[in-house]
């Protein structure tokens, strides 16, 4: 069963894993957007860069006969996850998201919810403040002119941001979560932040920042996520495999008992074979264990 994993996230790394697995009954391909310099990629195979649009998508989605397409991006990457569930229904192709719940507001939290980037910007106010910005490096641009009130900021991003687009005098960090609740204690207090700026991005990666600010009385800025359009929804990557596996393709094409005993032994690909359910008899190429029994279709 072709499968097309749109990924950039830990959960995509998860999923990946699983359906690349010998005798896993999927052969997918895991797409990234090319934001991030290094991406950690899996053995399957790996598309790089957009598909143009809409149309792009639908098309490359029929060219290459694909029955479902998991949305593993991140929740802010409102435009492929918009684009995605157009595509896919102009196709006639099956779409999940898996989409992490977003984090909520405990007691002791102070937390100041905005609707985007412009919004966040101007809650900050004008009395100077010490910020750690966890944003990512595609949004600072807001932020550059607010350094005009004086404020001191930490920017934290996986990879280096655009020295044009920082908030004046702004000093970078480059970590890819997890985090940890003390390290991230340590690194506030070091710092002597009192406002963390961040996007409900929900999960357990980078929750401890908040953990860490509730416990230390640091105000938090959260920028809520952008509304897209209704899917099947998936909490988990278990649940993305649960969901796959009831595809009518996948109980159509999984490969056959028989041959995934053997071939995987023999390192043959999760997706060389498929079983025909039209008769008696599989379709699964031949192949050999490492006793020289054949198993043919």
């Amino acid at each position: 069963m072709r499968v097309l994993v749109l990924g950039g996230t830990t959960e995509a790394r998860l999923l990946c894993r699983r359906l690349e697995a010998p005798g896993s009954g999927f052969a997918a391909t895991l797409s990234l957007a090319g934001v991030t310099r290094a991406p950690v990629l899996p053995r399957m195979e790996v598309r790089i860069g957009g598909f143009g649009g809409v149309e792009g998508l639908a098309h490359w989605l029929s060219h290459n006969r694909v029955a479902a397409v998991i949305d593993a991006t991140h929740p802010f990457a409102a435009r492929i996850s918009a684009n995605a569930v157009a595509a896919c229904a102009r196709a006639g192709v099956a779409l999940a998201r898996v989409e992490r719940p977003a984090w909520a507001p405990s007691p002791g939290d102070r937390w100041t919810m905005v609707p985007d980037m412009a919004a966040a910007a101007r809650a900050i106010g004008p009395a100077p403040r010490r910020i750690l910005l966890t944003i990512g490096r595609k949004d600072l641009l807001a932020f550059r002119d607010v350094a005009a009130c004086g404020h001191t900021w930490l920017v934290r991003s996986v990879d280096a941001p655009d020295p044009a687009l920082l908030p004046m005098g702004a000093r970078t960090i480059q970590a890819r979560g997890p985090f940890d609740v003390a390290a991230e204690d340590a690194l506030l207090r070091r710092e002597g932040i009192d406002l963390i700026v961040t996007k409900n991005s929900g999960g357990a990666a980078t929750v401890a920042k908040l953990e860490a600010a509730r416990a230390l009385g640091i105000a938090v800025i959260m920028v809520e996520r952008t509304a897209v359009p209704p899917a099947t929804v998936v909490g988990d990557v278990g649940h993305a495999m649960a969901w796959l596996r009831s595809r009518p393709s996948f109980t159509r094409d999984r490969p056959c008992a028989t041959y995934r005993a053997m071939a995987a032994p023999a390192g043959a690909g999760s997706g060389a074979c498929v079983r025909s359910r039209s008769g008696p008899a599989c379709s699964c190429p031949p192949v050999r264990d490492r006793h020289g029994r054949g198993h043919a279709g």
